[in-house]
């Protein structure tokens, strides 16, 4: 009989963690994930960050009590009860900090998007994860997006260009692009593949368009909106012409299928993404962030 991993969570402000919740310890949800359940949490929550603080008490207590999740005071004491952890904190600027308490425990960790909001915390997570071997993974679940696995399936491999679009608004406590560029980043990534050598962007009130040149002269972008009604797509350019994916027809949900390839990981030690390809994607954001303020291309 295969075993039920015990799983933690760190940080209770976002909708992801009642939505993963439900997916792991639910056998009756039509797409329940199984492998694992949650059984501890740490609250957290961001006073200066609405979207945070003002979420997290609804958050924990829907935990408490739809699904009898023990919640403990500090993140280490979660770490210390379970076989693995999300760490789910909307907040990208804590993110490092809460890693930091918890990686001394050696369990698995994946880190909903962003990993960071700098190359330079980015990199100090990656350096505590290989400092405690421990594998980590960060990503938004858009990159699981059943359409765009079916579409580069058919490309098979031979990308020659793409361009994912979706909304682009600003949240002042999380500079730039960090907030809604990664959705499209890692769409475009996960087309794509790390290789990206510059970054330059054009910018209006209600536009963005990210251009980055990879380092075998390929072309990706992300543009972004503030205009209402813009959902999450893509364009591949391949050989025998564009292809259009449109993430919204996806009959799974993306957390599904994200929460599919983060229970992979937690059993095989494995991630499925490279950390050192998101890596990259914090830093095609910081140099898509310079670029922006500047009007100059960047090289990442």
């Amino acid at each position: 009989m295969e075993t039920t991993l015990r799983i933690g969570i760190i940080g209770l402000d976002t909708s992801h963690v009642t939505a993963f919740t439900k997916l792991l310890n639910d056998s009756s949800d039509a797409n329940h994930v199984p492998g694992g359940r949650v059984i501890a949490a740490y609250p957290g929550g961001s006073a200066d960050f609405p979207l945070s603080i003002d979420r997290v008490g609804g958050f924990t207590q829907e935990l408490q009590e739809q699904y009898d999740v023990s919640i403990m005071e500090t993140p280490e004491a979660v770490a210390e009860s379970v076989d693995a952890l999300l760490l789910e904190s909307a907040d990208g600027r804590v993110h490092l900090e809460q890693f930091r308490a918890i990686a001394p425990y050696g369990k698995p960790v994946f880190i909903d998007k962003p990993l960071a909001l700098s190359s330079q915390e980015a990199y100090e997570i990656a350096e505590l994860a290989q400092q405690y071997d421990i594998p980590v993974m960060s990503t938004s679940a858009l990159r699981y997006s059943e359409g765009l696995a079916g579409a580069l399936a058919e490309a098979d491999g031979a990308i020659t260009g793409a361009d994912a679009f979706g909304p682009m608004h600003f949240e002042p406590t999380q500079p730039g692009y960090y907030w809604y560029g990664i959705h499209t980043a890692e769409l475009l990534y996960r087309a794509m593949g790390a290789g990206c050598r510059e970054v330059s962007v054009t910018a209006t009130d209600d536009f963005d368009v990210l251009t980055g040149v990879w380092q075998d002269g390929r072309i990706g972008t992300v543009r972004g909106s503030r205009r209402p009604g813009q959902s999450f797509s893509a364009t591949l350019h391949t050989d025998r012409g564009p292809r259009l994916v449109d993430v919204s027809k996806d009959g799974r949900p993306f957390y599904a299928s994200l929460l599919v390839e983060v229970m992979k990981m937690f059993k095989s030690g494995v991630p499925g993404i490279p950390l050192t390809e998101t890596l990259e994607i914090i830093r095609f954001l910081e140099a898509a962030n310079e670029s922006r303020g500047t009007g100059r291309r960047v090289k990442l």
